[in-house]
């Protein structure tokens, strides 16, 4: 706390530069009380505080003992009213924890997860079972078609299939034999040798 009273010249180092650089950058707070209440220094203007008269910046600078108390007093009571709030919450999460059916009976969500599992399965099982007879039909479907095309059914009706011996080419027309080849003839039960005449 700067204070001076009285006239311009007392007053007039309070309005030097440098004086009022180092109130400026002072770590510690400043109050300025130089002079009398109608009295203005630039000092007054870089001080963290300014107070019209040395007694009002004592005032300012100690601060009052009821004051205090008053402020502690309303900081204490609204530490406690936030303590009960917080508790109040927290036991109510509590109880409420307390309550759910994972506390009450820890043991049903695992039997839950387990019939939902089952569920499952048998889902999956059925529809496998399903898509198997599925394909057994459909693959029993393809073997008659392709039983009735085979040419070894109708070799079962009585016809055979004759191929030149030497070049195994199937013989399809009178023109495509002469006399004296011979013929590899295939039946249902076996094959057998020709000569054509």
């Amino acid at each position: 706390m700067v204070e001076v009273g009285g006239s311009l010249e007392d007053l007039w180092p309070f309005n030097e530069e440098v004086v009022a650089r180092a109130i400026y950058e002072s770590r510690l707070p400043i109050i300025s009380a130089v002079g009398h209440e109608t009295d203005f220094t630039i000092s007054d203007f870089v001080a963290d505080l300014r107070a019209p008269t040395p007694s009002a910046a004592a005032e300012l600078a100690v601060a009052d003992v009821t004051d205090l108390k008053y402020d502690l007093v309303l900081k204490e009571r609204r530490l406690k009213n936030a303590l009960k709030s917080k508790t109040q919450v927290m036991r109510l999460r509590y109880e409420k924890c307390m309550n759910s059916m994972v506390y009450q009976n820890p043991l049903q969500k695992v039997n839950d997860g387990y019939l939902l599992v089952d569920k499952y399965f048998k889902i999956l099982e059925n529809s496998g079972i399903k898509k198997l007879k599925d394909c057994k039909l459909m693959m029993a479907k393809t073997i008659g078609k392709l039983d009735a095309l085979s040419p070894l059914k109708t070799l079962s009706r009585g016809y055979s299939i004759s191929s030149l011996k030497e070049s195994q080419k199937i013989v399809k027309s009178v023109k495509d034999i002469k006399s004296g080849d011979t013929l590899e003839i295939r039946v249902e039960d076996g094959k057998f040798d020709a000569i054509v005449n």
